[in-house]
């Protein structure tokens, strides 16, 4: 079943183009990547989808059926359950792991599942269980990207849009994070991930999108883009 699907999408600031009409789906459980350079349109696509920035007309998207284009960027999440993990976290520094994860509740209309959610976060990421009551500002990077991840699960989980998990984690961490994304995902979640790390994203989803310059040049199983002689001149350093 079609969870998400998007055509023709298009996305410009000011005058420069960023997307030139991309047309993916994803069905429902999976896990599918977007990789491809710098500047490429990958983090735009994300907050395309989550309705953070603005789409241009001929832009098509919908979410199990419903219009994407007609939700605000907060009905996205509260209304359709799709939350959004950005570069660069964006966590409530000030406020305690507790306080980040209860505030992203705020317009959920399952209150009877927060507390089950809040125990399933803290039991998959027990190192947040530890700094219950630490201040998001002062934990270290890996610890910082677990929370944004729990959050968002917080938030709205029947979707999350994941903008470079791996970013700054050293190796043991990466692990341990997509291990729990995992986890996630098998729990009915689909997600859908922007990397960098082309190589760790291919392991990690079903199946990966190529965006190059704000257009869709491949797509394919992940085990098929990884054996790729074009992807792995490009992406995979060989």
């Amino acid at each position: 079943m079609t969870m998400l699907s998007v055509e023709n999408l298009r996305v410009s600031y000011d005058n420069i183009k960023a997307l030139h009409g991309l047309n993916f789906q994803i069905d429902e459980g999976e896990i599918v990547c977007i990789i491809g350079g710098n500047g490429a349109g990958k983090s735009t696509t994300l907050r395309a989808i989550s309705r953070m920035v603005k789409t241009e007309a001929g832009t098509r998207m919908s979410l199990q059926g419903k219009d994407l284009l007609g939700y605000s960027a907060d009905r996205v999440v509260s209304e359709l359950g799709v939350s959004h993990v950005p570069e660069g976290r964006r966590l409530f520094d000030n406020l305690t792991v507790t306080e980040n994860l209860k505030l992203a509740t705020f317009a959920r209309r399952d209150k009877d599942r927060i507390a089950v959610d809040l125990k399933r976060m803290l039991t998959l990421f027990p190192r947040l269980e530890e700094r219950r009551s630490q201040k998001a500002g002062t934990m270290s990077g890996g610890e910082q990207q677990m929370l944004a991840v729990a959050r968002a699960y917080m938030s709205g989980r029947r979707m999350m849009l994941l903008d470079e998990p791996s970013m700054g984690l050293a190796p043991l961490l990466m692990m341990s994070m997509f291990k729990a994304l995992k986890e996630i995902n098998a729990e009915g979640t689909t997600i859908l991930l922007v990397e960098q790390n082309a190589r760790l994203a291919l392991q990690f989803a079903q199946r990966g999108y190529v965006i190059e310059t704000g257009r869709l040049v491949m797509a394919g199983a992940s085990r098929d883009l990884l054996e790729n002689a074009d992807v792995k001149k490009a992406y995979l350093g060989g």
